[in-house]
């Protein structure tokens, strides 16, 4: 079945391709005046065309990236906006959750670890809250698919998503962005660059995302309890281009103040036995007793200097350093609801209920009705807040490129890491419970090109990686002792690919791949008398056929790739269930395939239409992985059940949607010679996704959408842009994650934001 299920993907990424050859030998041989422009990627650590590397690549840049933060999103909006890239939080504006082809990782801990690599300029950012600092002045976010361990290292069993902000230039240029929109939302963006001398250049950008409170809690009767943020982050840098020496250096720090509310949970949003939110689910209200409004705090702090020394024959010497602080907290009331006594007074209820219908009674302690909780029932409260302490990152890497003129080129290089935080969680039943996360690594690793012939080049590279991980209990603070613990792995990786040039405009390739991620420790469960849970490391070998063309004199580019992948020992997060628990595990193997497809097309010289599909079919293979579905029997699990375990064998992976396409299109309307009008909108569509490991029909989302809008009118001469924007402009109420360990409770999309902006440019 699964070999049938291959081939079949085989021929209609084939078949795509054939038509799209069809297409251009049909074409005139007219050049048009109007043509895509040439992306050039730093996927190997080398600026190079995107149509020239073997690897699954998506690119945003420009109008496409800036218009999906119009509404003042964070790096969560990036879900689907890529085929085969989905994101998701319950933390709010930090910790996001990143998942590329299916592989990513559910738990929601502040110590998690991921098989997704983030990195911004050059540099991990391994801890959940360094993942999601706000993006800005961007110059080009590029998703690399698959195992990118030869040369980028830990965790990039998935793949990576890189992020390449603006650089200082010697010439002036500056610009500032302003926008004001519903639910009290103001944001703006600016950036300011130029030379301070003739070898020094510098360039400052910063942001500031704001909205006011817009959620009602019925419990206390307040209006506009909570919903807002306020965001802060900076970046300065400076670049040093001695012409006495052969070298540049570039030093950047950065900064983050976040202030705001975290995840709104929704009590019994869904019913027993439908994925449909219900009449509990107020966009704009909940009923809270607890979580203080469920706030969070967040800081980061940090710096990276880049040196490169141009040497003889072409060589170049490169040296990366960085450092990264962190701190803050989370607060939340994970339940959603509220418990009062009986004789306490209640709030209004909602309209489309009686009573009775929302109220629920309790039989507490054999006492009937001395407890009742809204909305729904609802076992027990839940009010937890998790803590980062004094996060500490230090990354050093070191490596030397040959030239690439010649038919060998080769880098080679050392990459060193060193981590270390404390995560304390305090259920609010008992006392703060404080873990030390320790963590370091090192490896070598190199990678070479061959130009076998004009047409073929060979990469190939391997890595060798020593992985260490510590948890301590700091200052005996677990509710049950336990020993240090201590894991740690050293393996090798690396990956071979062809490259074949067809003709000028089609190139074909073909990849394979051999990368690991570390063994993990999580240290959450003691703060719930629980042991502390470890895996051991996921190996994988992945499979990889792609294509990449520019067609129709260069007015069309098609770029697909059909891929298999096995993980060995796969890591999975086992997330609350009826012991509320935040377990790892391993199962026996993992499996994966399906294709992911890119279009560009200039239609006309006012008409840009970009499409991307992609096809996800992921199994978890291992008959004796059992797990913990959800507390008191609420939702309808579909798995076998084994002693109340439900057998997760043959499901898919979490959050891993089955199917996602993207759609965008821009039109504009010349007006004379200075300036025009123009249309941007852009849609995302989510297949069905699983939220956790075992199967449940409440847990399980199919179809959802969400749709972007852009109308505004830029001047040339004048360096202005002014629009309209509108964000999930449908108001589409999409279920995106949930608890299961007490109640049906539910977390949501964004809702529709709309505004205006103006945008102005110097140079």
């Amino acid at each position: 079945m699964r070999t049938h299920k291959i081939a079949t993907l085989a021929l209609a990424v084939s078949a795509a391709f054939s038509s799209s050859v069809l297409a251009q030998e049909a074409a005139t041989t007219e050049k048009k005046e109007a043509s895509l422009e040439q992306i050039t990627v730093t996927a190997q650590k080398r600026t190079q065309s995107i149509q020239e590397v073997p690897i699954s690549i998506s690119t945003l840049s420009g109008e496409q990236f800036e218009s999906l933060f119009s509404g003042g999103g964070d790096i969560l909006e990036l879900a689907t906006r890529v085929p085969g890239l989905y994101a998701e939080s319950s933390n709010g504006r930090v910790a996001p959750r990143f998942y590329i082809r299916g592989l990513g990782n559910t738990d929601f801990d502040l110590a998690a670890s991921q098989p997704v690599a983030i990195m911004m300029d050059g540099v991990v950012k391994e801890n959940v809250i360094l993942k999601s600092f706000p993006l800005f002045d961007v110059s080009q976010v590029e998703v690399l698919r698959g195992p990118q361990g030869t040369l980028f290292g830990r965790n990039t069993t998935a793949g990576i998503v890189k992020f390449d902000t603006n650089k200082p230039t010697q010439d002036f240029e500056a610009f500032t962005e302003v926008s004001v929109g519903n639910l009290g939302t103001f944001n703006a963006e600016a950036a300011i660059s130029g030379g301070l001398t003739d070898e020094l250049s510098g360039r400052f950008s910063v942001l500031s995302q704001n909205r006011g409170d817009w959620i009602d809690n019925g419990f206390t009767g307040e209006s506009d309890a909570m919903g807002e943020y306020e965001e802060l982050a900076w970046r300065g840098q400076l670049l040093w281009e001695p012409t006495s020496l052969d070298m540049t250096a570039l030093l950047s720090v950065h900064g983050r103040d976040l202030d705001g509310t975290s995840t709104i949970f929704r009590a019994n949003a869904l019913t027993t036995g439908s994925n449909d939110f219900n009449a509990n689910y107020d966009r704009d209200r909940v009923y809270y007793d607890g979580g203080a409004g469920n706030r969070q705090k967040y800081t980061n702090e940090g710096a990276a200097l880049t040196l490169d020394f141009f040497l003889n024959n072409g060589m170049t010497l490169t040296s990366i350093t960085s450092y990264e602080q962190a701190d803050g907290s989370s607060r939340g009331d994970i339940d959603g609801g509220a418990i009062t006594l009986a004789d306490q007074p209640v709030p209004d209820v909602p309209n489309g209920f009686t009573f009775a219908e929302y109220m629920s009674d309790i039989d507490f302690d054999g006492v009937e009705d001395a407890v009742r909780s809204y909305p729904g029932f609802i076992p027990f409260s839940s009010d937890t807040t998790d803590l980062l302490d004094n996060l500490e990152q230090v990354t050093q890497e070191v490596r030397l490129a040959s030239d690439t003129s010649s038919a060998l080129s080769w880098q080679t290089g050392i990459y060193l890491f060193s981590s270390e935080f404390d995560v304390t969680t305090d259920p609010g039943f008992v006392a703060p419970t404080t873990v030390t996360h320790e963590s370091s690594l090192w490896a070598v690793f190199g990678q070479a090109d061959y130009k076998a012939s004009e047409k073929l080049t060979i990469t190939a590279g391997i890595r060798y990686t020593d992985d260490e991980k510590e948890l301590t209990n700091a200052n005996n603070s677990a509710p049950i002792p336990f020993d240090p613990i201590k894991v740690d792995d050293q393996r090798i990786s690396g990956d071979l690919s062809a490259n074949y040039k067809i003709d000028n405009n089609v190139s074909v390739y073909a990849r394979y791949a051999h990368g690991f991620r570390g063994p993990t420790i999580q240290g959450r469960d003691v703060a719930f008398f629980g042991a502390p849970s470890v895996a051991e490391s996921e190996v994988m070998d992945s499979f990889e056929v792609g294509f990449k063309a520019d067609l129709l004199d260069d007015t069309l580019r098609v770029n697909g790739a059909v891929y298999y992948y096995t993980v060995d020992d796969m890591q999975f997060s086992a997330i609350g269930g009826a012991d509320n628990l935040t377990q790892l595990v391993n199962a026996e193997n993992g499996t994966g395939q399906g294709f992911e497809i890119d279009v560009k097309w200039l239609a006309t010289d006012s008409l840009l239409l970009t499409a991307g599909y992609s096809f996800n079919d992921t199994e978890i293979d291992d008959p004796n992985l059992l797990v913990a579905p959800c507390g008191s029997g609420q939702c309808t699990v579909t798995d076998e059940l084994v002693d109340n375990l439900a057998i997760v064998d043959g499901n898919p992976f979490p959050q891993a949607p089955e199917q996602t396409f993207v759609f965008t299109a821009r039109y504009s309307i010349p007006m004379g010679d200075s300036g025009e009008f123009f249309a941007f909108t852009d849609w995302a569509w989510q297949g069905e996704t699983n939220i956790f490991l075992y199967d449940a029909v409440e847990f399980q989302t199919d179809s959802q959408f969400e749709g972007g809008l852009r109308l505004g009118y830029e001047n040339f001469d004048h360096e202005y842009t002014v629009a309209l924007f509108g964000r999930n402009i449908t108001d589409e109420e999409n279920l995106r994650g949930a608890i299961d360990f007490n109640n049906l409770t539910a977390i949501d999309n964004s809702p529709r934001v709309f505004g205006i902006e103006f945008r102005k440019s110097f140079y």
